[in-house]
Formats: structure tokens, sequence, C-alpha cells
């Protein structure tokens, strides 16, 4: 499996994503699919898709655990923590300067022209990823049921990880429905379902800390990155319990600050947590930080990569897996609408997603190169308005 230049490759290929990639988690896993998938060929889609369903498994952020999943795949136990800290670096870098420039002239850099052209191009890049997923997760009738439930009860409110293990628990029992009522019917089988998670661990734990160290810090990004499920915009209240209210830590505009840090800068949304650990405890606050909330995502992906290449071998599993695709696509789906809301509000920006999408899907362009036009476009633009 391992070779160097396969580590190059991967290395080579995370940090130029970790620099480029706009958008969230959703952008960024569509990023993948095209260049990994379609362009490389590294992996094929069904293989996209069960290691995406594995991600939505595991506590973490998503986007990252792919990025660890895929170095794995390709250069071994070195590629998995190549692809992880290639995509997190350049942003914990990016995401760093701007931490500095917000405590020595106290505001953010402001970055509205660059995404007012960037999101519309992520908008479409997500609509032809999920277009073409979606053909391959929706295998029959029963998993279009699925996917069409899981969008309508997140649309009404139900959060992520219930849909998710309702998803492949529907799959998998009515596939092996008869296995099942056979196991049933033995003399003296007693059979137990495992019932999802409470509602309680999506909530910030309720024990003390003390006033700010950098032990705190640490431990306490450790805790978010351990237990957070869901994307990247569910962090949002996993810091607001935990240091504006439990702590005391941050104001509320600091926090809105140090979110805006994380979603106006390519990669991972998680690195907010740089933000936040330079704010309050400088350099190694930082570093501290970052490796907190992402620790717990490589630790996961190590201990379940091995598994996910057994999971197609078993008819539970098969069945699991592709209960949890196409609920995951379906998050996904709801995600992108609420974001093509605000990406998409003028007939500039209309335009601009439309002709991205014409050139993925007609002209085949690298979505990398799009969203680096999308933001020239977007500060051109702006430019023009102000003239």
């Amino acid at each position: 499996m391992q070779t160097s230049g396969n580590l190059r490759e991967v290395a080579a290929y995370f940090v130029r994503l970790g620099f480029t990639a706009f958008g969230g988690p959703a952008a960024h896993i569509a990023l993948m699919r095209d260049e990994l998938v379609k362009r490389r060929r590294w992996l094929t889609d069904e293989e996209f898709l069960d290691l995406l369903g594995a991600t939505n498994l595991i506590p973490g952020p998503n986007s990252t655990e792919m990025a660890i999943h895929i170095g794995y795949r390709r250069a071994g136990w070195s590629g998995l923590i190549a692809g992880g800290a290639g995509f997190i670096v350049p942003a914990m870098l990016i995401v760093l300067a701007l931490a500095w420039a917000y405590v020595e002239y106290g505001a953010t850099p402001q970055a509205r022209a660059l995404l007012y052209g960037v999101q519309p191009v992520i908008i479409a890049v997500v609509g032809q990823a999920l277009w073409e997923l979606g053909q391959k997760a929706v295998k029959d009738r029963l998993t279009a049921f699925v996917g069409a439930a899981a969008l309508g009860l997140y649309v009404l409110g139900v959060s992520e990880l219930p849909l998710l293990f309702a998803g492949a628990l529907t799959v998998a029992l009515i596939r092996n429905r008869a296995a099942l009522l056979r196991l049933v019917s033995r003399p003296g089988s007693h059979v137990s379902l495992l019932f999802l998670p409470s509602s309680s661990l999506f909530q910030p734990s309720s024990f003390f800390l003390p006033p700010f160290d950098l032990f705190t810090l640490f431990l306490a990004f450790l805790k978010i990155g351990s237990v957070l499920y869901g994307s990247g915009y569910v962090l949002l209240a996993f810091l607001r319990a935990d240091f504006v209210e439990r702590l005391g830590w941050l104001t509320d505009k600091q926090l809105l600050d140090a979110i805006a840090a994380g979603q106006v800068t390519p990669g991972p949304v998680f690195t907010t947590a740089t933000f936040i650990g330079y704010v309050l405890g400088g350099l190694p606050g930082a570093l501290l930080a970052t490796l907190g909330i992402f620790l717990p995502a490589f630790v996961f992906v190590a201990l379940t990569v091995r598994v996910v290449e057994r999971l197609r071998r078993s008819a539970w599993a098969s069945g699991l897996l592709d209960g949890v695709n196409v609920a995951s696509l379906a998050l996904m789906a709801a995600v992108t609408g609420q974001l093509a809301g605000s990406a998409l509000v003028d007939p500039f920006t209309v335009a601009l997603a439309l002709a991205s999408l014409i050139a993925l899907v007609r002209f085949k362009v690298n979505s990398t190169w799009l969203v680096l036009g999308g933001a020239l476009a977007g500060l051109v633009w702006a430019t023009l308005l102000q003239h």
C-alpha cells in the first residue's frame, strides 16, 4: 500500500486543499471527490461513500476525517498522519495570522468580497457532487425512502446523529428481516436493541473547570473534539456553552469573531479553536487548542480504519452503511440548501453558480481553479460596484 511516492502525493494534495478549500465540510468533501475519485482515481465512488458513511458514525470534523481516511488508503499509516496534518496545518496557519491581527488591531480582516464570489462556486461544486453521489447511494426504493425521510426530519429540526443511526438501522433491519425473525424465533433467544445515544451526549458536560490555564484549555477542546457530531455549524453551540456560559472566558462578540475567522478561511471550520486558543493564551494556547480538537479525529479513524475495509463483507454491516450513506447525503443536501439561501443573493451570484456548474459538468474544469476564479470574480465585481 505505502510508497514514498504515494506519501508525497497525499501530503502535496492535502496541503494544497488546506490552502484553497473554502466553503465548509460539505464543500471540502465535494472537492476531494472531484479530484481524488473523478480525476486521480485513488478510489471509487462506492469506496468514497463508504468512508463518508464511516466518518459520520464517529465524532469529529467529517472532512478532516475523510482526509485522514484517504491518506491511509493511499499511503498507509504515514499517509493517515500526512493526510490529516496536511489538511489542518495550512488552515491553522492562516487562522493564526488572523488571530494575531485581531489581538493586535482589535478586529478580524474583512473578506466579504472574496466570499461573495467563492460561495456560489461552492454551491455548484456541492450540487454536482450531491447529484452524482446520490445516484450511487440511492440503490432502491428503501434507500430513496430513507433519504427522503432523513431530509424531511432534518428540516423539521431533528438532529444529525439520531437520523444517521435511524437510517442505518432501518436499511439493515428491513434488508435482513428474515435473518432477524429467525434469530428472534429461536427458543430461549433474547434480542436487545441498541438505543440511540441520549440527548445528554450532545450537551457540554457540566463539570467545573478552574479559571484559565493552558491545560484546562486543552481539555476543553479535547472534550469537544471527542463528542461533537454533525457539521462544523454545530460547533458554535458547543463553544458558546463552554467558553461563554460555563467558563466565562469569551464574550459573545469574541466568539462570533472566532467563528467568522473559521468560516472565511479555507480548510476545516474546526480551526476556530486555533483562533480562540490564540486570543486566550497566545501561540501556546493556539497550538494546544488545535491539537485538542483534532486529536480525537486521528484516534477514531485509526481505530476504525481496518473495520471499514471489511464492512461490505457483512450483510448487516452493508445495510447499515447503505443507510448511513443515504442519510448523510440527505443531511448534506439540507445544509447545501440552507447555504444556497445566503450565497445566491442577487443575479450576479446566481449567474456565477450556473456558470460554475456548466464548467464542472460540461468542461470538467478542476474545482480548485473554479474556487480561486470565484474569489477573483467576487473581488473584481465588488471593486466595480464601488466605482
